[in-house]
């Protein structure tokens, strides 16, 4: 089902409208649209991705902006882990490349916690790199939103 009409869910969360709000998450983050997708996040979120800590929307811009500099093709799937009222856990994987052809693909894990209106204000992600040769990629969808035929994280055995 396409996201694209969907109103973005707040809090309290169900089990239908947790998986719609880590589908938004992913089709964001798939754009590599930093102008974009930090409007998901309170003008005064918290981040700690990695070992970065970031706060506020302009810091998410500019650390996005970095981020997706570096991080060439980019491609991302998030699956739901847990949720609850105002909270969710997801996880994820994503792959890229950087400027010297070198194939990665990163695992990770985020805590998030939303306003009322379904903003998302702390963001806890972990996150590792895994060196990949090209030829074990398995996220080959054109650049964008994955497709909704496209295998999720368990499906793929990731």
């Amino acid at each position: 089902m396409s996201t694209k009409q969907m109103p973005n869910p707040a809090p309290p969360f169900t089990r239908e409208t947790a998986i719609l709000k880590v589908r938004l998450g992913e089709d964001g983050w798939n754009t590599r649209d930093p102008e974009k997708v930090c409007l998901a996040y309170t003008v005064d979120s918290h981040w700690r991705n990695r070992a970065e800590f970031v706060t506020g929307r302009e810091e998410i811009k500019h650390f996005l902006t970095r981020k997706w500099q570096r991080e060439l093709d980019y491609r991302l799937i998030k699956e739901l882990w847990a949720f609850s009222d105002t909270r969710i856990a997801v996880r994820f994987a994503y792959e890229w490349h950087d400027d010297s052809g070198n194939w990665f693909r990163s695992y990770g894990n985020e805590n998030w916690e939303f306003d009322e209106k379904g903003i998302m204000h702390h963001r806890y992600a972990c996150i590792n790199d895994l060196p990949i040769k090209e030829s074990e990629r398995k996220y080959h969808w054109p650049l964008g939103r994955r497709p909704d035929d496209h295998p999720g994280l368990t499906e793929l055995g990731l």
